[in-house]
């Protein structure tokens, strides 16, 4: 069965970075392209990343545009999403995501706080 697992998460200071990385089974990685959302608290999910599984082009949300970059290795079949000038604002539950036959499937998340 597919499994996303992230980690990475934790408390970092404004101004600060943090690295997550979502490791993967239970499907071909390589096939597919690969996200990550995020969820604040009192608000709705939404898409943050994208890492396409052709030729590994990205696209990002513009709150996270030029700070966040995302990655992926097929040979690990892990996504990154390395953050950095991170803001309060970033604060959130981070999820990997992936498409398969219109399914979503989704780990269960790695909270990051940026709080001084």
């Amino acid at each position: 069965q597919v499994q996303l697992v992230e980690s990475g998460g934790g408390l970092v200071q404004p101004g600060g970075s943090l690295r997550l990385s979502c490791a993967t089974s239970g499907f071909t990685f390589s096939r597919y392209s690969m996200n990550w959302y995020r969820q604040a608290p009192g608000k709705e999910r939404e898409w943050v990343a994208a890492v396409t599984s052709t030729d590994g082009s990205t696209n990002y949300a513009d709150s996270v545009k030029g700070r966040f970059t995302i990655s992926r290795d097929n040979a690990k079949k892990t996504v990154f999403l390395q953050m950095n000038s991170l803001k309060p604002e970033d604060t959130a539950v981070y999820y990997c995501n992936v498409f398969i036959t219109f399914n979503p499937y989704w780990g269960k998340g790695t909270q990051v706080t940026v709080s001084s």
